[in-house]
Formats: C-alpha cells, structure tokens, sequence
C-alpha cells in the first residue's frame, strides 16, 4: 500500500485528493495545525466511512510549515512515497495585510518542507502547489515558458516556493515537480473566495438572508475550472517517469461579473439589483487578466478539462441552494460529484445544464 502524506488535507483540495488517493488503494496520512478547534469539516466524512475502520486508511498529524522540527517529526514518522504540498496562506488579498505570515508559511515553508524531504532521505515524490497568480500582470494566454511577474506577496510567496522546487530537483535529485494551477472551485470552496462568496450570497439572498452583496474589480478575468478534476492532475503528474512542471486550466476567461450574471441569472435575479462595490475589495495592485494555455498537459498527461464555466457555476450554486434549503431551478439538477460513491464515475453522471 503507498503512503501519501498531504498538508492542507482539510481545504477544499486536500479534501478531494484524499477522496481520489483512496480510491487508488493508498493509505492517507494528513498534516493539520494545532488549534483549540477542528477545521476539519471537508474531510470529517472520510471519517465516518465505516471502511476506515481499526487500521484507519486516513490518520491526521499535527505538523505546521513553520516549524522545521514538527516536519521532520511528521516525515520520519509516515516515510511516505508522496508528499502533495497544499498547505499555504492562500487568499491574495489577505496577503496584502499579512505578506510578513503569507512569505513565511508560503514561500519560506515550502524550503522548510523540501529540507526535512533532503535530510530525512527515501525516494519520496514531492508535489508543490503553484498557482496561475505567478503570471500576474503577463500577458495571457500564460504557459510553462511566460515569465513570472507577481503581483502580490502571495504571489511572490509562490515564486519563491516553485523556484525552491525547482532548485532542490536539480541540486538534490529530488522528483519534485509543479502544478502552475489556475483558478479552481467547487462547493467546497472557502467561503471568502469570490466564487463561494458569490455562490453563497445569491443563496442567502433569494432565502431573504441577506440584501446585499459587496464586491471589488468586477472586470478580472480569471480561467476558473472544477477542483476535483485539477487534483487527478496533481497524482498523474506524481505517477509520471519524470518530474515536471505543468500548467493546469481549461483554457476559456470570464470575468467575475459574467460569475455574478450566471449565478444571479441561474435563478432568475439580476445582479445588478444587488451588487453593490466596495473599495476595500480591490487590491493594491490588480491581476487584469488570467489564461491558461496547458497543451503540456494535454500532450503529457491525456488531460482535458469536462467541466465548463456554466455547469461549474450551476454546481456551486445548486450545493449552496441546498444549504438554505432551497430547490435547484434547473431542469435535471446538476448532479454533486460528492454524492457519487466513487471517484471514477462522477465525470460521467453530471449532468450538463446547456443541453
């Protein structure tokens, strides 16, 4: 049985690589950050499966990007074959009122990670989470050979973390490899995310919860795929002969307010009745304009995206309904992959809401 090791296990895609890892036969072990609380609602039904059982497949650890020690401890503790790295301070515009935190845990934590895989040893294959916020203000589309320009300390926080990567592969032979993943969502989305956030506002808004939702730059365009299909991307790229780095999206922009039309539109409102803008939402400096060009990963992998900008939207917005109790308005619901039974056969049952 291979051994994953994951930090961020409890976000939304921590969350769905468990799921997928589990399917494949492999025991699951997680990194979480002590707290007087658990964060761990998106992974809390992983252990209520009574498949986990005495010799659980999935165990928890407490371990921080911060602490090289607690790493180490974690890492010599699993000996695993893979370690995902998901775990950062991650939202842009926190980052701005944080950078001092987002460069520590971000881009600093991911030297500390690589440096307890260098002195512990094995043949352990390292994933790092990059992000399409490298590109910044480049002009799109972006691929594996456009130049990095930040925009953000998270995004610089990044840089230096896939740059560390990439040093650490070709100084240690660690197999280390990159995933340059642009936007990607789901129901499980952070609900300060401007996806979930507008997914849930228009939720709240149609139940008579809430009257108004506050927004920043509504003219970013951003490539927004389906999380679930971006962390298969993460394994195969760990299953190929060699490592690499590798852009991941679907190739197609929108911008936030052709989001807010979509999700308002779904059940017959217009947003502009209820979007009001907020300067404290716009960041010091803006990303305009975000597209993927992954030809690589089609050409290596055999991948390609299924789910689309309206069914992504439609999918988002049918979870948040349900949580205020409300019916999907569409004719054939689109279906949520996380009431499939298995990993494998959620791609064929969504069911597509532009037919």
């Amino acid at each position: 049985m291979k051994k994953a090791l994951i930090t961020g296990i409890s976000g939304q895609d921590g969350s769905y690589l468990t799921e997928l890892l589990l399917s494949e036969g492999y025991q699951v072990h997680g990194m979480i950050r002590r707290s007087s609380t658990f964060n761990t609602g998106r992974i809390d039904h992983i252990y209520r499966d009574p498949h986990n059982g005495e010799k659980a497949k999935m165990r928890l650890h407490y371990g921080d990007l911060a602490s090289s020690d607690s790493l180490q401890n974690v890492i010599s503790a699993v000996e695993p074959d893979e370690i995902y790295n998901l775990a950062a301070q991650s939202h842009v515009r926190v980052s701005f009122d944080m950078p001092e935190y987002t460069g520590d845990v971000t881009g600093l934590g991911t030297l500390r990670l690589l440096e307890a895989i260098r002195r512990t040893g094995g043949n352990v294959r390292f994933y790092q989470a990059s992000t399409s916020e490298l590109f910044g203000s480049a002009s799109p589309p972006q691929s594996e050979t456009t130049p990095f320009e930040p925009q953000s300390p998270y995004a610089v926080a990044k840089a230096y973390a896939h740059w560390i990567t990439n040093n650490y592969r070709d100084g240690y032979g660690i197999f280390a490899s990159s995933g340059i993943l642009f936007n990607h969502e789901s129901p499980r989305r952070g609900e300060t995310f401007v996806t979930r956030k507008i997914t849930r506002a228009v939720a709240a808004i149609l139940a008579g919860r809430q009257k108004h939702l506050y927004m920043g730059n509504l003219d970013s365009k951003r490539d927004w795929g389906y999380a679930p299909e971006y962390v298969e991307v993460m394994w195969r790229l760990l299953q190929h002969d060699e490592p690499a780095d590798l852009v991941i999206g679907t190739g197609e922009a929108h911008t936030v307010r052709e989001f807010l039309e979509e999700a308002f539109g779904y059940v017959g409102l217009d947003y502009q009745e209820y979007v009001r803008i907020d300067p404290q939402y716009f960041r010091p400096t803006e990303v305009d304009y975000l597209l993927a060009e992954a030809s690589k990963a089609r050409d290596l992998l055999g991948w390609e995206p299924k789910i689309r900008f309206k069914d992504l939207v439609r999918i988002m917005m049918d979870a948040d309904l349900e949580l205020q109790g409300l019916e999907s308005p569409g004719e054939g619901k689109c279906l949520l992959a996380e009431r499939f039974d298995g990993w494998h056969r959620w791609e064929d049952q969504v069911v597509s809401m532009d037919k």
